[in-house]
């Protein structure tokens, strides 16, 4: 059976899971006694373990499978849920991540992760280090090294001892342990057997009883023995014998029986699962996937119920098909505009009517194909609650993180590229802005620093606000730094605005740490940030109040791939200029138009702003503004910074598709991209942000 067919399923549905694990550990991180959240958790790691069995990745269905065993004695009550627990998980779920990426990467999804598998396997076996730092032993610590002595106990041998034990009877492990001098080791053993079999019966011996009668053995063997005397008896007894130099003993139970069966069969156990859930999870050659035990995660979305009546109501899509949707809709946009064009011209009344109606029924149409690009910011935002918690452990603080409006809908190609620039905003904003337990308590706040990280729409943008209630930014110790550093001098920083210094932050290289640690420090990670951010047509602000905390603001765009946009023309060239970087719009005349050491500026609102000519900026051959009289302009905002624009007249306002200008053509400064009008024309759509730098 060909699997390559059912990959991008696999995939899909292992992220999911993954996903789905991290939030529900987190979830019994903070209610370690609720057992229902074990059983999603056990549920969702069980369904990942048959679908990369069915797949074939089977070191991915083998740690999983480890997982599972210590996730069963947790909701049997067999085992308490403890820090050593809860991050031997964590990091079991970092590895089967890494997995799923090295298969999403085209490979073979192996990892060593030899460890990881030692670690549960010491907690299935109940060697869990205590928070002195010292071992809690169990009988089945006593007993673990019998797997490594290859005393393998069939059904029928297990089914004796479990069945002894029901009955009142003993069920010992035995090492003995003869004398180096010892000559005749075959005949001290047979002594130990015969004195064993008087009190009791045999179960299983390593080496086999007839290696051992032929001495082939070292100085030691080992046995499973039924019987009614106490442990300390047969010590006595069997240390009696001559030449025997120490022995050991550890009586079973019941449950460290099973764990041992467990551990016995895991391997076979493996292969097996693999198989069923081959058969529970194809038919007809098809991987189904099984959304009835997929966990519900904590955000507010909207999640959709399925039963064996109802079918499921949603598909996955590529993003690629959504792409050419896209530029499909793209062109029926730019024939839709040439139609009302060709309409008006030709006075047509019922013309003019069904080019109406195309018209609303392709703004419609317009509304879905946009809706089916955005995404909720969930997606973005559900990785942070593990990472605080794995943040707050190495840097010893308490951290409480809230989300809030995470359904707040971006468009894909925002949320692909600004999960990086949040991530780096969050790890400064653990390390650097929240205070550790005692600096806290000192200043009189909560021992719990608090990371609010919110998302909301407003007009045709997105803000997302990364605010903590820490030590907040002071002036002076960026400003130093700055200084410092060369990125300003003592004058250009004692006139700056609070606003201003602390954009410094985003200087290239930039850091206040004092030392450099895992988590930030080498000045790397913030000027990303803004790279970033500007890149996606967007902007970050900083609002702090030094002791309270720190607000980090960014804008974004909704979607990056129609957006609304002032035409205006120039000569016989039309540009386009994005609606959200525009003030305002207005005419100023010659007079009004002043030099400043050389460059021109306008007053605009009681400040003086550069003018600045865009005939001059793109050579415009048949447009000289120096002859008019008056002139429209368009005043443009990047953050604090303000310009206006020179233009020869206003088009008015449309909904633009952005298109790339390709590889034809170098990056040119001042030009995000291009649009086809609805004469066949191409305007340039231009970046604001450009002109201001």
């Amino acid at each position: 059976m060909d699997m390559n067919q059912y990959l991008s399923m696999f995939i899909d549905e292992s992220n999911d899971h993954l996903q789905s694990l991290n939030e529900k550990m987190l979830e019994l991180e903070t209610n370690p006694d609720d057992l229902s959240i074990v059983q999603v958790i056990f549920r969702s790691a069980h369904t990942l373990k048959g679908m990369a069995a069915t797949m074939g990745y089977e070191d991915l269905a083998s740690l999983t499978h480890q997982m599972e065993n210590v996730l069963d004695l947790v909701r049997n009550e067999k085992l308490a849920m403890q820090d050593f627990i809860f991050d031997t998980l964590f990091k079991s779920l970092d590895a089967l991540e890494s997995m799923v990426e090295d298969i999403i990467n085209g490979g073979t999804g192996k990892a060593d992760v030899s460890l990881i598998v030692t670690s549960l396997q010491a907690i299935v076996l109940g060697e869990i280090p205590s928070p002195q730092g010292g071992n809690t032993s169990t009988k089945v610590d006593e007993v673990k090294d019998n797997m490594n002595h290859s005393i393998q106990l069939d059904e029928f041998q297990f089914s004796i001892l479990d069945q002894s034990i029901m009955e009142g009877h003993r069920a010992l492990y035995l090492e003995v342990f003869i004398r180096e001098d010892c000559h005749l080791k075959a005949v001290r053993a047979y002594m130990v057997f015969d004195l064993l079999e008087r009190s009791g019966e045999v179960i299983k011996t390593h080496p086999s009883v007839e290696d051992i009668e032929q001495e082939k053995f070292d100085r030691s063997f080992s046995l499973y023995y039924i019987t009614q005397k106490s442990v300390d008896e047969m010590k006595q007894m069997i240390l009696n014998l001559s030449e025997i130099d120490k022995v050991s003993i550890v009586e079973l139970d019941r449950e460290s029986l099973n764990l041992m069966g467990e551990m016995s069969n895991s391997s076979k156990e493996v292969a097996a699962t693999a198989e069923l859930e081959l058969e529970k999870t194809t038919g007809s050659n098809v991987l189904v996937p099984q959304a009835t035990t997929q966990p519900t995660s904590q955000a507010p979305k909207e999640v959709v119920k399925t039963n064996s009546g109802t079918p499921t109501r949603t598909i996955r899509v590529d993003i690629e098909r959504l792409d050419v949707l896209m530029n499909l809709f793209s062109e029926l946009l730019i024939d839709r505009v040439r139609l009302e064009q060709l309409a008006s011209e030709a006075r047509n009344h019922e013309l003019t009517e069904t080019v109406e109606h195309m018209s609303r029924v392709s703004s419609d149409l317009q509304n879905i194909v946009l809706k089916l690009r955005m995404v909720p910011v969930d997606t973005v935002f559900n990785r942070f609650p593990r990472m605080i918690r794995d943040l707050a452990k190495s840097l010893d603080k308490k951290i409480d993180l809230v989300i809030t409006g995470s359904e707040t809908e971006l468009d894909r190609t925002v949320i692909d590229e600004i999960g990086d620039p949040l991530v780096h905003l969050i790890r400064n904003a653990v390390d650097h802005g929240i205070e550790s337990v005692a600096e806290r308590l000192a200043a009189g706040k909560s021992e719990v620093g608090t990371v609010n990280l919110r998302a909301f729409h407003s007009g045709n943008h997105v803000f997302i606000e990364i605010e903590e209630d820490g030590r907040g930014i002071y002036r002076e110790n960026v400003l130093k730094s700055a200084i410092k550093k060369g990125v300003v001098t003592e004058a250009e920083g004692a006139a700056m605005t609070d606003e201003e210094v602390y954009q410094l932050l985003f200087a290239a290289g930039f850091s206040t740490a004092e030392v450099i640690s895992d988590v930030s420090g080498r000045g790397v990670g913030l000027d990303v940030v803004r790279a970033k951010i500007t890149a996606l047509g967007g902007h970050v602000t900083i609002i702090s109040t030094p002791g309270k905390g720190t607000n980090f603001s960014v804008q974004l765009p909704l979607t990056l791939s129609i957006i609304s946009a002032m035409l205006v023309q120039l000569g016989s060239e039309k540009y386009a200029i994005p609606l959200t970087s525009i003030v305002e719009t207005g005419v100023i005349k010659r007079n009004q138009i002043r030099t400043v050491h050389g460059y021109k500026m306008v007053e605009f609102r009681g400040v003086q702003i550069p003018l600045i000519s865009l005939s001059r900026i793109f050579s415009v051959p048949d447009f000289d503004e120096s002859k008019e009289e008056e002139s429209e302009i368009i005043v443009i905002r990047k953050g604090e910074k303000m310009a206006a624009l020179a233009i020869e007249d206003f088009i008015g306002q449309s909904e633009i598709v952005l298109k790339s200008l390709g590889k034809y053509l170098p990056q040119i400064k001042g030009v995000s991209g291009a649009t086809i009008l609805g004469d066949g024309q191409v305007a340039l759509i231009l970046d604001p942000n450009e002109f201001i730098k």
